[in-house]
């Protein structure tokens, strides 16, 4: 061996340990793999020397090749469009339209309805601004034209009560259908008033924060409907927002009318009665001079008539004497809160993507709540 060559030991056979006086040379391999032998034997001063280097070049440059990652062409410089979302967006999606049907729901958030008016009406010098607000929703089906194509539309409508405290407790469930109106408490519709949290604020704790806006919600599941009997799920169709003002005279107290549905002939004898207007006997007559009753019907249709009158004459004194207790009893405060209470009515603003409502806005909400101060 010449002098000063170095030598290799294929150690990938034997592991075995080399003479001190040896130099050694150590290759480690991807993921510290053991040295193949190409790898491990040395160039000597041969003919065969300059076969094994590049042996060993063209594997250093295959593992360069594998070690690079490929590179990503990035398209062109364009920002990405984002739409900013404003800090109240969703909050008319997340009142509950009170007395909508439930398979009408999906109908409500076909379009991209914009309630910018509703945002705006918070902000510094809107009708809203620094005010404790709650917030209820409700929809007006409506024949409308969008796209060159006419159909009913479903339309959300937002009303806003300004008030210190809740506006009620109660949901009122009263249709054509059903005979008779219930006044009910929230809960037992599994609805109540709960706080707003702006979109800016959704990472906050709900108890630090001194929430301003309140809204209607119902925690009734539409998955659960389907153990539910009909007659209670249909009772949520029926839902009305309740308002009673005090203060005011309820149009109801003074009412003369009673609705007959007189159940002892086929088909039942229905009408309305007068007690103001109409004599009971005069009445009966005509009733049966339009074939409308039985002759022999006449004595027990009257007394089912009076009995009626009765009730709805006790309806009203209870109603009268509870108001009057409320005013005796109420404070300065409160009552004052009910002689600046307001209400505001929201419609969706126009835009290209929602049909335009603005021929058909109303000032009316419901029986109950009567007519708004103001219409958006």
């Amino acid at each position: 061996m010449r002098k000063g060559t170095k030598r290799k030991v294929a150690s990938w056979k034997t592991g075995a340990a080399k003479s001190k006086d040896e130099p050694t040379e150590t290759t480690v391999g991807d993921n510290n793999e053991t040295p193949t032998q190409s790898q491990t034997v040395s160039a000597t001063g041969d003919g065969d020397g300059d076969e094994i280097t590049k042996v060993e070049q063209a594997e250093k440059s295959a593992k360069g090749r594998r070690g690079k990652r490929a590179r990503i062409s990035k398209p062109n410089d364009e920002s990405e469009y984002f739409e900013e979302k404003s800090n109240l967006g969703d909050l008319w999606k997340q009142v509950f339209p009170v007395g909508t049907e439930w398979e009408q729901l999906e109908l409500v958030y076909h379009y991209k309805w914009s309630f910018h008016s509703l945002e705006v009406a918070f902000e510094e010098g809107g009708e809203l601004y620094g005010k404790k607000v709650y917030l209820f929703g409700c929809t007006e089906p409506q024949f409308l034209s969008f796209q060159e194509q006419q159909k009913v539309v479903m339309i959300p409508v937002v009303v806003a009560v300004a008030s210190p405290f809740p506006p009620s407790d109660k949901i009122g469930i009263a249709s054509v259908q059903r005979e008779s109106e219930e006044i009910v408490p929230m809960k037992q519709m599994k609805m109540d008033w709960v706080p707003y949290i702006p979109l800016e604020n959704r990472d906050s704790q709900v108890e630090r924060l001194k929430s301003q806006i309140f809204i209607l919600a119902c925690m009734q599941r539409r998955a659960g409907l389907k153990h539910l009997k009909i007659d209670r799920v249909k009772k949520f169709e029926y839902c009305l927002p309740y308002f009673y003002q005090p203060l005011k005279e309820d149009e109801f107290e003074n009412k003369t009318e009673v609705q007959i549905m007189f159940p002892d002939t086929e088909p039942p004898t229905v009408c309305e009665f007068d007690w103001d207007l109409d004599e009971l006997e005069e009445f009966t007559d005509k009733l049966i001079e339009g074939d409308q009753l039985p002759a022999d019907k006449k004595d027990a249709f009257k007394e089912f008539v009076k009995e009626k009158v009765r009730e709805a004459k006790r309806a009203n004194y209870e109603a009268r004497e509870a108001r009057r207790k409320a005013i005796e009893e109420m404070s300065e405060d409160r009552k004052a809160a009910f002689e600046n209470i307001k209400f505001y009515k929201f419609y969706p603003v126009s835009s290209p993507d929602s049909p335009d409502v603005s021929n058909v806005k109303s000032p009316f909400i419901n029986r109950y709540y009567g007519k708004a101060h103001k219409v958006f």
